[in-house]
């Protein structure tokens, strides 16, 4: 036990201000200090294990041995406070204010459009403000590097680059830019066949103001002394169950190395923090060697560098690049290869925590470092009382074993890295699922020393990570090859040494398993190729004997060698402008900045969370079930109330109204039915409490048969949710019979998790009297909420109200789910009498609340020789998980929208919702479209195939073309549609752009570009009338203030910003006139979900109608004195009695579906769209580069071009997301194992297209919507799979090179797993492949 001695002090600065701990407890975190001590909310909780950037602060120090200042970001969730003895934090709190003053890092990103919902924003001010203290004027590349550790889901990353880059000296842009030739600024004689003045400006940077860095908070001056006379004295400080030793000089360390050899050393915390947060671990000591400077000390030698074991992963990287410059190539080949892989290591934040030492000695089998190292022949310098001695940095070292390891008195103090020679070569290789930021699935160091002027192999040395429990030396294989020529024969002996060596069984942890053996032989075969271009070169300077002529590396396999580079994305958005007649302070059609974006940017922008602790208030943890279908036979609660701060556990009985529907209980009574159902919740005094509690509940369980995971499960056993939805029209059967050819083929498309950055949160307030309760949730749907708890409780609803005043990221998550949470925590509210605090964690939130529903198609398509489609069958499941949630709704959707922009006379689409024993998957972004139409154009491009003719011409052929009944027989006009596909083969320049792919796929054989254009028609709404009703409320108060108050709820929208546009308008008076507060079910009663991309549609008619009304009221006396100012007229009418408020209601566009007949009128209208994206695969590694992306987006006449091109830009990168990296995976028994940013991968700053272009069609008007708007919340992400068609397109490339037959199977993600594994080479014919029935799969796919 920890000895309970009393704890010095810990002092460090936060913002300026000295804060004095004097019982710091080594297992809080910054990011728990900064919110629940100090107040400070600006800094988000998303993940808590450092992957997504949202609780990025910087820290100061200053360095001991230079007295220079040290500026870095870090991510607070992983940072304890007892690290930080002597540090000053700077948090978004401390680097401006609306209230005071914006930096101008606050300022630009807002104004830039960089914020949505706002949840990431401050972690992106962080990061950028932190490079700014470091690099005034950064270069774009260092832009890119300080933002690749932040994530954000609402974006799409674009607009967030573009205020960084306005700090960045001149890149080397564009020479043509601003004259007119640029290509980027043809906006004068743009090529739009309908006319008006198109715009591509949506900020001016002319009103920013200017960086100053003078202005900057001071480094405090009491730190900078303590600099210069450091505290010898060792440091303690005592917590709960946690001793931090803090030892001030090397003689203390060792002296404490001795009496705790169990105690680890502890600098970053990123190893040790995430496995106590994920797997419990705890150690009762942990020294902290931070303040001992001969960790950090680096000497230089003429033979190699010796590294400090306490550098940050940055500092190593910086002093690598040093050295790199100062040494000849041939000397540096080790160092630059640990910089090839620095640069994508985890990101900014993570590297500036991380330690050397740390990295090495936590042997991950991910290590990125670890192989080069071990390849490069480092050795490791210990240190004890008993002296210092060297160990080498091997194989023997890396799998743990005890000779070759330190003993527990000893540390690691340095790191000596050797030179490299003149006839040696070092390589390093990782492939990830994606570029940055991403854990590798295998990564190589390789080294060979050739006989100097010959290609005979004197040394060789191999290691790999990812492909086995610890990093593997392919010591045995590189023995072997001694003596051997660098040529083919070696390639090939290499090649099944190294695949007979490291051999990886069928049922290793984390799969890809065959994906994993051809990459060990994939980075061997680039190895050589390296290395024999490096021979080349040496052949070339030292004008070789002829006698030595190495291998010829054909031209076609040059490309091989290069990495794809990490370059910052550019672009044009393209808008019309407002008619020069338009009022200056008519708002609406102008790219104006979200209302709250300054208030994201400061951190001073509330969400649910950020709401301060209120009097007696409690904390909610769920505990949810471990099988997948159970029995439950007992629930042992007596340990768990024994504990500290437990105050009770509500379970089932404690609900005094209904325990939600007959099939989908909110607590689960006698059985479960997936792995993540909510069974009882701990209520405790603090979270930890909470927590802690948990773990103590026995839950025994009798398992149940059968258990359903996949779609072919729940096919065979006839396991389905609801009704198969059928539509039909032609004649299919006498169709197939006239057709000249049929193809069939299957899709599988993978779920999606939704990673708002806003976990799941929810506040209860119970009032004193009445049964009243206040609710503050982050929900798209406040009256489901409302509805929920009112039937949980058996209270009238009138009791209840619901709050929202923004939500962090919804995309169909918090439509039904808050509702589960909020009923749970008001029962706990109501039996303890006290309010209850409910806030996911990453890893709950991802394993309880379901996504997006993975989907099986099958399609039968008949067509003639020419591409024209005569007939279609399309048969479609849905993973639904375990209960019906929104599954019907999903596969109606899905069925109506799966015929997409063709017009094929003979169809029929059928549907199905499996029930399968996963968590139940609910409304995601898109709602069925997404999946469904995937199907649709992957039998496209099967006809295109079997025709021999290109995708596009068969899309072509077969669109819409003039007006006509869709196959539910709503009429429509393709006018806009074929505007669109015509615009964006214009802007993209396609046909071109098609021809030089075809050149680069003849001159290059491992590396393919894929080009491909995607139509869309995409309808908006839901399929019923009442759905699509509206309210708002608006008051105007006696000094001509305005407060609206409508139905929807902002969820980084827009809804907010352009409501006040529309009032704005109506109401004749400038936006500042007008403000909301809030979403609230007591003003707005009995709303509608904010969903299906007609939340401003009708909302803003609502807050029309009410402008109008008030506005007819107040004309008396405008007419009277029309020369009045608006206040007035305000009093005026308040002196003669006209009421100043009004409800304004829309009763909702027609909509309706007779599922009996197969037809109706479903949705009010459809937004129209094209995406060109152009791509470049890696066939060795499945590595793909986004080349270019263009977008044309029909949206009528935008109400805020600014947020609507933001809502494409984020929708097409998170639908890349999901034909690309996003990728769910289960195990056998039904536990997801992707919980978190480590494991599930949304795209990254990296991710974007190299050159992004976006355009909104101008000037098509609809009467139907508010100002001919339309809404475009959902419709992009579908575009997104043009990605996923270009890496189709050049994967089909590769394969036909290959002579590979077509497969028909698509399968999404287009991971690079899947994009290696198809494109088959030697070297996937050499890997070997084990019977699936002779070992239990890691992983299983549930699509």
């Amino acid at each position: 036990m920890p000895c309970p001695s009393r704890s010095d002090e810990l002092f460090f600065f936060v913002n300026g201000r000295k804060v004095i701990e004097r019982n710091a407890d080594p297992e809080v975190t910054l990011l728990t200090f900064l919110r629940k001590n100090l107040g400070l909310t600006g800094t988000k909780y998303a993940c808590g294990r450092g992957g997504c950037g949202a609780c990025t602060v910087m820290v100061s120090k200053c360095d001991p041995i230079s007295k220079k200042i040290r500026h870095f970001s870090i991510t607070a969730c992983l940072v304890p406070i007892c690290s930080l003895y002597g540090a000053a934090v700077t948090t978004v709190e401390g680097v401006g204010s609306i209230k005071t003053k914006l930096h101008p890092v606050q300022e630009r990103i807002a104004k830039s459009h960089g914020t949505q919902c706002g949840f990431c924003t401050p972690g992106m001010v962080m990061s950028m403000y932190t490079l700014l203290r470091n690099h005034p004027q950064p270069s774009e590349e260092q832009l890119m590097e300080a933002l690749g550790g932040n994530l954000c889901r609402c974006t799409g990353y674009r607009p967030i680059l573009e205020s960084g880059r306005t700090f960045c000296v001149e890149s080397n842009g564009c020479q043509q830019k601003g004259t007119g030739n640029c290509c980027l600024d043809q906006g004068e004689n743009d090529s739009f066949s309908h006319g008006g003045n198109i715009s591509t400006e949506l900020f001016t940077k002319d009103e920013f103001q200017p960086l100053d860095p003078t202005q900057e908070l001071i480094f405090p001056p009491e730190l900078s002394r303590m600099a210069e006379n450091p505290e010898k004295r060792t440091l303690n400080f005592h917590g709960e169950r946690v001793t931090w030793i803090s030892p001030g000089t090397l003689k203390d360390l060792l002296e404490l190395k001795v009496k705790h050899p169990e105690a680890p050393l502890i600098l970053g915390n990123t190893s040790l923090g995430p496995a106590m947060k994920s797997r419990g671990h705890l150690h009762p000591i942990l020294l902290s060697p931070a303040r001992i400077s001969e960790l950090n000390t680096v000497s230089k030698t003429s033979e190699g560098l010796t590294i400090g074991a306490g550098c940050s992963l940055a500092q190593v990287k910086d002093i690598l690049a040093e050295r790199v410059s100062e040494l000849p190539e041939e000397k540096a080949r080790t160092y630059r290869a640990l910089l090839k892989h620095l640069k994508s290591l985890a990101g900014q934040q993570i590297r500036n925590m991380a330690s050397l030492g740390g990295h090495i000695i936590s042997r991950h089998f991910y290590s990125d470092l670890n192989p080069i190292l071990a390849a490069g022949n480092a050795t490791l310098n210990l240190i004890s009382e008993a002296g210092t001695r060297q160990i080498p940095l091997n194989e023997h070292f890396l799998a743990g074993l005890a000779s070759a390891d330190l003993k527990p008195e000893e540390i690691l103090e340095s790191v000596y890295i050797p030179h490299s020679q003149k006839w040696e070569f070092v390589s390093a290789f990782r492939q990830a699922q994606c570029q940055q930021n991403a854990l590798a699935d295998v990564n190589a160091g390789m080294r060979v020393l050739l006989k100097e002027g010959t290609d005979a192999i004197e040394d060789l040395s191999i290691a790999y990570g990812g492909v086995g429990t610890a990093t593997v030396s392919a010591r045995k294989s590189c023995q072997q090859l001694l003596g051997r020529h660098w040529n083919e024969l070696m390639l090939d002996e290499a090649c099944r040494l190294l695949l007979d060596e490291v051999s990886l069984p069928g049922s290793a942890p984390g799969g890809r398993v065959e994906f994993k053996r051809t990459l060990v032989i994939s980075f061997f075969f680039k190895f050589y190729l390296e290395v024999l271009q490096e021979l080349k070169k040496l052949a070339k300077l030292f004008s070789a004997p002829d006698c030595l002529h190495y291998p010829e590396i054909s031209d076609q396999f040059l490309s091989a060698l290069e990495d794809f580079p990490v370059t910052v994305p550019q672009g044009v958005q393209k808008y019309q402008s407002v008619d020069s007649r338009q009022p200056l302070q008519d708002p609406v059609g102008r790219p104006i900045m979200h209302v709250s974006g300054l208030k994201h940017a400061t951190g001073e922008a509330i969400f649910c969370d950020d709401i301060p602790r209120v009097d007696n208030e409690l904390y909610m943890v769920l505990v949810t079930s471990t099988r997948a279908h159970a029995k439950i036979i007992s629930i042992d609660l007596s340990e768990a109330l024994e504990l500290p701060g437990v105050v009770d556990v509500i379970t089932a009985k404690d609900i005094p109204g209904t325990n939600g529907a007959e099939d989908d209980k909110l607590l689960a009574i006698d059985e479960v039915l997936c792995v993540g159902q909510i069974i009882c919740a701990v209520v405790a005094e603090t979270n930890v409490q909470a927590k802690r509690a948990t773990e103590k509940i026995k839950i025994t369980y009798e398992d149940l048969e059968p258990v359903i995971f996949t779609i072919e499960e729940a096919i065979k056993h006839n396991s389905f949710l609801c009704p198969e939805k059928k539509l039909e029209q032609g004649n299919i059967e006498e169709a197939f019979e006239k057709v000249d050819q049929i193809v069939e083929g299957e899709v599988h498309a993978g779920g999606q998790e939704h990673f708002y950055m806003e976990t799941q949160r929810v506040l209860i307030i119970p009032k004193t009297e009445d049964k009243e309760l206040d609710i503050y949730v982050s929900t798209q749907d406040p009256a489901h909420v409302q509805k929920t708890v009112s039937s949980t409780l058996n209270i009238p609803i009138n009791r209840i109200t619901c709050h929202v005043k923004r939500v962090g990221g919804g995309f169909g998550g918090k439509v039904g789910r808050p509702a589960v949470f909020g009923a749970i925590a008001a029962v706990g509210a109501i039996k303890t009498g006290r309010p209850i605090r409910l806030v996911l964690d990453r890893e709950d939130d991802m394993l309880i609340t379901g996504g997006r529903h993975p989907l099986f198609g099958k399609y039968k398509v008949g067509f003639m020789n020419n591409g024209r489609i005569k007939a279609l069958d399309i048969e479609c499941f849905i993973n639904g998980g375990c209960t019906l949630d929104d599954s019907e709704q999903v596969i109606e959707f899905l069925v109506l929208k799966l015929e997409n922009a063709y017009k094929i006379r003979n169809l029929r689409f059928r549907g199905r919702a499996c029930m399968t024993n996963l968590p139940s998957n609910t409304a995601f972004r898109g709602f069925g479209f997404p999946q469904g139409t995937l199907v649709t154009e992957s039998c496209i491009t099967a006809v295109a195939a079997k025709c021999g003719l290109l995708p596009e011409k068969i899309r072509e052929k077969n669109m819409y073309k003039t007006v006509d009944k869709t196959i539910y027989k709503q009429a429509f006009n393709p006018e806009t549609l074929i505007r669109c596909w015509n615009e964006c083969l214009d802007k993209s320049a396609f046909h071109s752009r098609r021809i030089q792919v075809e050149e680069f796929n003849k001159k290059n054989y491992w590396k393919k570009k894929g080009i491909a254009i995607i139509p869309m028609k995409f309808s908006v709404g839901f399929a019923a009338t009442s759905y699509h009703q509206a309210a708002a409320l608006v008051h105007i108060y006696t000094d001509g203030s305005v407060l609206v108050t409508h139905g929807g709820n902002e969820l980084g929208q827009g809804i907010h910003t352009k409501m006040l546009q529309v009032a704005s308008r109506e109401l004749k008076i400038p936006m500042s006139y007008v403000h909301i507060c809030e979403t609230s079910t007591a003003m707005v009663p009995n709303t509608i979900a904010t969903a299906a991309s007609i939340g401003s549609d009708v909302n803003g008619r609502a807050v029309q109608n009410a402008c109008q009304i008030l506005l007819k009221r107040l004309e008396p006396i405008i007419k009277k004195n029309p020369d009045g100012t608006w206040e007035d007229w305000i009093e005026a009418a308040f002196e003669q009695r006209i009421s100043l408020s009004a409800t304004g209601y829309f009763r909702g566009y027609k909509a309706f579906i007779d599922w009996e007949k197969g037809e109706g009128d479903p949705f009010p209208y459809y937004v129209y769209g094209a995406a060109c994206s152009e791509v470049e695969i890696d066939c060795l590694t499945g590595a793909h580069k986004k080349i270019r992306t263009d977008i044309v987006m029909d949206a009528c006449c935008s109400l805020n071009p600014a947020i609507d091109i933001g809502q494409i830009e984020g929708s097409f990168i998170q639908g890349m997301g999901l034909y690309t990296t996003e990728e769910l995976k289960y195990s056998p028994e039904g536990v997801l194992y992707s919980r978190g940013p480590d494991e599930y991968k949304i795209p990254t700053i990296t991710d974007v297209p190299e050159e992004f272009n976006v355009s909104l069609l101008p000037s098509s008007q609809t009467p139907l919507t508010i100002y001919s708007s339309k809404g475009l919340g959902e419709s992009g992400m579908f575009l997104g799979s043009s990605v996923f068609f270009a890496i189709a397109d050049a994967v089909a490339t590769a394969r036909r090179e290959r002579d590979i037959a077509e497969d028909f199977t698509a399968k999404s993600p287009a991971t690079p797993e899947r994009v290696r594994m198809a494109c088959a080479d030697r070297f996937t014919e050499m890997i070997p492949r084990d019977d699936p029935k002779t070992f239990k799969p890691w992983s299983i796919p549930i699509a």
